[in-house]
């Protein structure tokens, strides 16, 4: 009885090699591509002023707002 190898599989395994990589090199092309529109959009909107973003009907971008309660100084100079 003869015997015979196939290498088909060997040629298959590396096409789907290069094919997943592939795969995933244009994903994270798309994720790169998707970040950079995400940041310019928030530029764009961080540069607009609160009648702006009303006229585009954007509600006003949240930015860090720090409250202080009042007599707060006054207190804290107590306690030294």
């Amino acid at each position: 009885m003869a015997h015979s190898e196939t290498r088909a599989g060997r040629s298959a395994s590396k096409r789907r090699l290069f094919g997943s990589g592939l795969k995933s090199v244009v994903r994270m092309i798309a994720t790169f591509r998707g970040w950079r529109r995400t940041v310019a959009r928030r530029r764009a909107l961080a540069d607009l002023t609160p009648d702006q973003l009303n006229d585009i009907g954007h509600p006003e971008v949240h930015r860090p707002v720090l409250n202080i309660k009042a007599g707060l100084i006054t207190n804290l100079m107590s306690m030294r």
